[in-house]
């Protein structure tokens, strides 16, 4: 405990002491270092701290690796839920946040998206928004570039490299913008949340006495539907399943 409050205590002083990046760097390295001894809620309390200084993939998924070491299983995959959140394309967040859902109790089989949302789904999720944007950013540069080639060099078949290749850029900045929007979108508009209770009866009518219509576990994705009433929400699993349930038994990804 003394410790505990020793590294809080370090964390605050260089907060004031140091510049942002370098607090990050170092307390960083603490808890890094707490992790690989096994100091697994010490990691997961300096973790909690770094992000409530600014929250970021990477942080999310070594705080879901704390609380996975340390059996913590609802926590570890909301972690790796808001990890894959902020970066889809990362394939360390992906493999472990599969591999968490497969140690929960409930089995979803979610329902099949068509083909052509589901490519496009995968598609918009090769890349996070940053890396979108620097596309974009990147493509609409080089399609000036060609396309003043295109306005003032004499050569014929620079001329055309720069017709063709502007035009190509211009529909690779359209696509890119498209998808960093998408991106956006999708962490700004996020209905999904965990069950963070051992077990929860489903309501079918938001009354406690109301018939149960299912039962939940620990870990479990749901979808916010309906949260207009105070003290219950709205859910629907991902196999088409709905009810409701105390909002206290979930939390928000």
């Amino acid at each position: 405990m003394i410790k505990h409050h020793f590294n809080i205590f370090v964390i605050t002083l260089l907060a004031t002491l140091l510049s942002p990046l370098s607090v990050f760097a170092l307390t960083k390295g603490i808890a890094d270092s707490c992790y690989r001894q096994g100091n697994y809620q010490q990691a997961i309390s300096d973790y909690k701290a770094l992000l409530q200084h600014g929250v970021s993939s990477d942080l999310y998924y070594n705080l879901g690796n704390a609380y996975y070491r340390s059996d913590s299983l609802a926590q570890a995959i909301l972690c790796y839920e808001r990890a894959y959140r902020l970066s889809p394309s990362d394939d360390d967040v992906r493999f472990n946040l599969q591999f968490a859902r497969s140690k929960t109790i409930d089995k979803i089989a979610p329902e099949a998206d068509n083909f052509f949302v589901a490519l496009y789904r995968d598609v918009v999720s090769f890349a996070n928004v940053d890396t979108w944007a620097s596309w974009s950013i990147g493509s609409v540069i080089v399609a000036l570039i060609l396309m003043l080639c295109y306005l003032f060099a004499s050569p014929l078949w620079l001329r055309k490299v720069g017709f063709f290749g502007s035009a190509a850029f211009l529909v690779v900045f359209a696509f890119s913008t498209l998808f960093a929007w998408q991106q956006k979108y999708w962490l700004h508009n996020s209905h999904g949340a965990i069950v963070m209770s051992p077990s929860i009866s489903v309501k079918t009518i938001p009354e406690d006495k109301s018939p149960d219509a299912f039962v939940i576990h620990e870990g479990t994705r749901v979808e916010i539907i309906d949260d207009g009433l105070k003290g219950w929400k709205q859910v629907e699993l991902g196999d088409g399943r709905e009810g409701w349930i105390k909002s206290g038994m979930i939390e928000k990804i």
